[in-house]
């Protein structure tokens, strides 16, 4: 276990001080230095802004925007990339002939696509949504993979030793022995998908916390900009945690099912 930068203090305790002196530490430099607020912003500053934005009612339709895009693309990605990863496992003359397509149109540059989902389906939500999931869709995809491709033979043995069926052996070995794979091509995915949906909303948007990072920098507004990177990483940060939980809670279920002799 890592040890607490402040011994008699616990480590979150001791990470939120240490957290509060840097910012402390840098109010002070850029008070009294001559870098312009423009350039970069005291976090007072971001702070007030943060606060404004809150207690205006700003960000919270753009929010509830990106979040959209984000969970509905990266819901779809994540779905589409687990069944295409079982099929692609499960049927390896159908994976032979459809992974070098996959791997191409993963290499396609997802910034250089957007323009073509805005013309295609729009500024609305259709275009975001298709674009995020066009991102989260390879993580999973390797991730699962991969998962099923390191199964346990001994496993699999005893699976047809008891004339188990195909989908028997996939439901109580192969997909459980994954588990932890595919796991981590959500957590990649979700992250993924994040910053999908604000690049999505860079190239065209009426909404979303993308939109609303380019107006604070047309404005000059350093600040407004800060705030909106603070809620885009308390965003990843939520999301990427909800992955972890959800991983502990299924995996436990799946180690006590295992240790039933499964």
């Amino acid at each position: 276990m890592s040890k607490s930068p402040l011994p008699f203090l616990g480590d979150r305790t001791a990470g939120a001080l240490l957290v509060i002196g840097l910012l402390l530490l840098v109010e002070i430099i850029l008070r009294f230095s001559s870098v312009s607020p423009l350039v970069l912003a005291p976090p007072s500053q971001i702070g007030i802004a943060f606060w404004n934005g809150l207690t205006q009612g700003m960000f919270g339709p753009h929010l509830q925007v990106t979040l959209t895009e984000m969970l509905t693309g990266f819901a779809i990605g994540s779905l589409f990339g687990l069944s295409s990863g079982v099929l692609i496992t499960e049927f390896g003359r159908l994976g032979r002939l459809l992974y070098p397509y996959l791997i191409a149109i993963q290499s396609l540059p997802k910034v250089a696509v957007a323009p073509l989902l805005i013309i295609w389906l729009g500024y609305g939500l259709s275009s975001k949504i298709v674009l995020v999931a066009l991102i989260t869709f390879f993580p999973v995809l390797i991730n699962t993979m991969a998962g099923l491709s390191v199964v346990d033979q001994l496993r699999l043995d005893l699976m047809a030793t008891l004339n188990a069926s195909r989908w028997q052996t996939f439901i109580y070995v192969r997909l459980p022995s994954a588990a932890t794979h595919i796991f981590a091509g959500l957590g990649v995915a979700i992250v993924l998908a994040l910053t999908g949906a604000v690049v999505a909303e860079f190239v065209g948007a009426q909404k979303g916390l993308g939109v609303l990072l380019l107006q604070a920098q047309a404005n000059l507004d350093t600040a407004g900009m800060f705030a909106i990177l603070i809620i885009l990483a308390a965003i990843g940060l939520g999301c990427n945690l909800a992955i972890r939980l959800l991983e502990h809670k299924l995996l436990y279920w799946i180690d006590h099912h295992n240790q039933k002799g499964i």
